[in-house]
């Protein structure tokens, strides 16, 4: 991807690379006036950006300046600043996939721990409503639930423990279940459906 040549000659252009290393801003000027517009297209067909290319062409000309004692030990301006301009370019689109991956892990994390805080939010408020619910279960059920739910008997083991028959246990579990589901669904505004299924 060559950069158009200079219709510099090569004498005049060894003639204004003197100039411009001796410090001609005019020298400078005219170097600049021919090679931008084609840096800016070299680098944006690299970069596809074209904030970027721009940055680019202001990094070459920053370049070519700060180092203008130099330039007249090259052998072809053209040449030259078509290496530069690759090499800055190439630095430029690696910083910017790097941006833009920083960005991607950024939005991410962002979002993963905004959507986490909200649900551990929702989540400890129905279990403090969860708590009440149980509070006002009738007896048997209520020690059918702790016993298997939080404490996680079996049905066989918490029958054993009441005196019950496994029947029973499972029964007082399904109607416990279902007061709570409810009991949830009435005292609570939240989008609670899936937080039952955790809780549940």
């Amino acid at each position: 991807m060559p950069l158009q040549p200079s219709s510099t000659s090569v004498f005049n252009e060894k003639e204004l690379l003197e100039k411009v290393a001796r410090g001609d801003q005019r020298a400078f000027e005219t170097i600049y006036h021919t090679y931008a517009k084609k840096i800016y297209f070299f680098a944006n067909k690299i970069l596809q950006h074209e904030e970027a290319a721009e940055e680019v062409v202001q990094e070459v000309m920053l370049k070519l300046w700060n180092t203008r004692n130099e330039l007249t030990k090259i052998n072809s301006l053209e040449a030259y600043i078509r290496v530069l301009s690759r090499n800055i370019a190439l630095n430029a689109l690696r910083r910017l996939e790097i941006e833009n991956r920083a960005n991607q892990q950024l939005r991410t994390y962002w979002t993963d721990q905004s959507n986490h805080t909200e649900e551990q939010v929702a989540l400890n408020e129905t279990r403090a409503i969860l708590s009440k619910g149980i509070a006002e279960l009738p007896l048997q059920q209520r020690e059918v639930y702790i016993l298997c739910h939080q404490q996680g008997l079996k049905y066989d083991e918490v029958a054993q423990k009441l005196n019950l028959s496994p029947a029973t246990v499972a029964t007082h579990m399904k109607l416990a279940l279902r007061f709570l589901r409810a009991y949830l669904q009435k005292h609570s505004g939240l989008a609670i459906i899936f937080i039952i299924l955790k809780i549940f």
